[in-house]
């Protein structure tokens, strides 16, 4: 028999700890190679962890909750003499890493180097083959038997005596996010404008488009339209689609609109994108948005979904709000906040009529995009939405 240690690898986000969140072994079990064996969150996703040996689980380093330093060891296993296994798991080195606080100026590779950095993804995620999208619900069933059977205790909230207080230890993603805003607050200008637009059009065309072949049994609302809208506006306004780069002194303009959604999870809030949103048509950018959706609020959104973001739309409308001015993602220099569509008088056609209508903001990063810019770039999107025919005049 001989012993093996597990050190928590370099998840690729240029992290230095993550919190394991669950385990899914206890000492004693038999594990076969690329089981999984536990759940750690990083500053973006919660990462499955594949066993790298087949063997015997004999020690359990570390309690579920524990911030763990990468290269910490995590567990050991006892190995058969002669045991087949997995050669040293590989450490990812820089160029394996998938971009977080820099960007590529190509923010989407071509096809060869997107697939190679799938590829790396799944060596950091775990060793393993790739999980694709089919894969999910069988996931999806293995931790619900897995959570059944090991109970998890509610998040530790400490009762201060007297003052009817509760404080909840911050970490994760909550942790990483709150870090990012503030970096992101005090370090780009912000600068906002917004701009209240009808589109009563953009609904009725959703009507139109449902009835549509190409759209029957794909999920198009106002989120669509709003979204094709801003990667029309970007091709006449690339400059919200940027990054200011302090170190080399340079303005990064993207060639490729990594599209960014802010979702609320029971974690926090995560942005996975859509990559080179700007090549999709209409269809294919309903299902991509679906997709998103669903996988981001049920925690499986991947690493690479998560990382190398250009622009982001925040749709603060399904909180039943307005308006708001929402915070530059770091690393990028526009955001837009969409309110809620309200049903309320409108001029239209020189009389007063009930439309739909619905605020935009945009919040962007006044190194990188003149007012000039935004305005020009929101006002393109407003065009859109209240008529979406003007279209053919933009592109």
């Amino acid at each position: 028999m001989s012993t093996r240690e597990f050190t928590l690898p370099d998840l690729g986000e240029g992290l230095t700890e993550s919190e394991l969140v669950t385990w899914q072994v206890s000492v004693g079990d038999s594990v076969e190679l690329n089981q999984v064996i536990a759940e750690v969150e990083t500053a973006k996703a919660l990462v499955e962890l594949p066993s790298p040996f087949a063997g015997t689980i004999s020690r359990l380093f570390v309690e579920e909750g524990t911030t763990v330093k990468v290269g910490q060891p995590i567990v050991s296993f006892e190995l058969e003499d002669g045991e087949a296994s997995t050669p040293d798991a590989p450490v990812p080195d820089a160029t394996a890493r998938e971009a977080t606080q820099e960007v590529p100026q190509e923010a989407t590779p071509p096809a060869g180097d997107r697939q190679a950095s799938e590829a790396r993804t799944s060596v950091l995620v775990g060793y393993g083959p790739r999980v694709e999208s089919g894969d999910r619900p069988r996931r999806r069933h293995r931790r619900a038997e897995w959570l059944a059977a090991h109970p998890q205790p509610a998040a530790a909230e400490q009762a201060v005596p007297g003052t009817g207080e509760q404080r909840t230890p911050i970490s994760g993603v909550r942790r990483r996010t709150a870090e990012a805003m503030v970096a992101s607050a005090f370090t780009a200008p912000h600068a906002s404008v917004s701009l209240t637009v009808d589109v009563t059009p953009s609904l009725e065309l959703l009507e139109r488009l449902r009835l549509r072949p190409e759209f029957r049994g794909r999920r198009v609302n106002i989120l669509t339209i709003v979204a094709k809208a801003v990667l029309i506006a970007i091709g006449r306004t690339p400059q919200v689609n940027a990054h200011w780069d302090g170190d080399a002194g340079e303005i990064v303009e993207f060639e490729r609109v990594n599209l960014g959604i802010a979702a609320a999870t029971p974690r926090g809030l995560l942005v996975p994108n859509i990559r080179d949103a700007g090549g999709l048509s209409l269809p294919e950018l309903a299902d991509a948005l679906g997709e998103l959706s669903s996988t981001a609020k049920e925690g499986f959104a991947t690493l690479s979904q998560l990382s190398g973001g250009t622009f982001t739309i925040t749709n603060i409308g399904v909180f039943g709000v307005d308006t708001g001015t929402p915070i530059l993602t770091p690393g990028e220099a526009a955001i837009l906040a969409l309110g809620a569509v309200r049903r309320q008088p409108w001029e239209h056609r020189g009389e007063i009529a009930l439309r739909d209508v619905v605020s935009l903001c945009v919040s962007f990063d006044h190194r990188v995009v003149d007012g000039e810019q935004a305005a020009r770039f929101l006002t393109d999107v407003g065009g859109v939405l209240s008529d979406p025919g003007s279209v053919l005049a933009l592109i």
